[in-house]
């Protein structure tokens, strides 16, 4: 059986990504582990990270096996040995790995090089097991079927946004992307999704946008590598704030989400954070449960 990864969305259809989900749902809610006892992941963070670490970890050991953590400082890339061969020696010790990085390539590079499953834990172009935890959110969350469902997304086009479009163009529920123009998603992300799924819409009006919102999704305004960027981007964004205002042109019934960390009072509100719309600790919490799946359904394809 040849090797799967996990590097982004698009790699996969529908059906295998909708059981994954329904997977997700059965671990969460108890269901035994068919895999994982006495595998080992390797964890490996040029980025650091709060819930990626921790959701990973905790997937892991609720499959039976274990992780490690290993920090840029900790390898040999940082005194310059290749990725690749970063991957295939990895793959003699442990039987998964996940990578937290910038460069989208050097995943894609990782696991070209690794013989066992590599899972993308996020790059500056996406991030696809957010987009799995927001997805097993949506399903919990919402009253309508999931292709029914319209999310906006408010704020910076980033890796976040981009997997969402990637998400949405699979799943084939809408999707409004409400963005800055000078911020907004790669058009290479944005056009091959909406010939899949043509309610993907990017638009700048946060006010119209919201309108007939199941759900209303932000990200920070200056992610990590933007900080050159953060006077101009503060400045830009500043209408895109997520506040009762805004939540009030929206569905009563509408959600809200946040893949976290947030910086209350800019991307959002405290009032919108910490009210009864918001379901932004349950969608952390679902990274984990998600992960388990995904990690669960790559350990069977070594």
């Amino acid at each position: 059986m040849s090797k799967k990864d996990f590097v982004i969305l698009t790699d996969y259809d529908r059906k295998t990504l909708e059981e994954i989900i329904q997977r997700a749902r059965e671990l969460k809610g108890g269901a035994q582990p068919q895999r994982g006892k006495d595998k080992a992941l390797a964890m490996i963070f040029t980025k650091p990270s709060t819930r990626t670490n921790v959701s990973f970890r905790m997937a892991m050991h609720r499959l039976g096996g274990t992780s490690m953590y290993l920090g840029n400082e900790t390898l040999q890339l940082s005194r310059g040995e290749t990725i690749e061969d970063t991957g295939r020696t990895l793959a003699r010790y442990v039987d998964i790995v996940m990578i937290r990085t910038f460069d989208h390539v050097d995943v894609e590079n990782l696991a070209a090089g690794s013989t066992v499953p590599v899972i993308n834990g996020l790059t500056d172009l996406c991030h696809p097991c957010q987009a799995m935890g927001d997805v097993l959110t949506l399903v919990e969350s919402i009253d309508c079927e999931l292709s029914e469902a319209k999310l906006t997304y408010i704020g910076d086009g980033n890796n976040v946004c981009h997997s969402l479009i990637n998400a949405a163009g699979i799943f084939g529920f809408k999707l409004t992307v409400c963005a800055p123009p000078q911020f907004a998603p790669s058009p290479a992300i944005v056009r091959p999704m909406q010939e899949k799924n043509p309610s993907i819409e990017v638009v700048s009006d946060p006010q119209s946008a919201v309108v007939g919102a199941d759900a209303i999704y932000t990200d920070v305004w200056v992610s990590m590598g933007d900080e050159e960027e953060a006077e101009q981007r503060y400045q830009t964004f500043g209408d895109y704030q997520v506040n009762s205002q805004l939540l009030q042109q929206a569905k009563d019934s509408c959600i809200v989400l946040h893949c976290l960390p947030a910086n209350r009072g800019e991307e959002l509100t405290d009032e919108v954070m910490d009210g009864p719309r918001s379901r932004i600790f349950d969608q952390a919490e679902n990274r984990m449960h998600s992960q388990q799946a995904i990690l669960e359904y790559l350990l069977g394809t070594v």
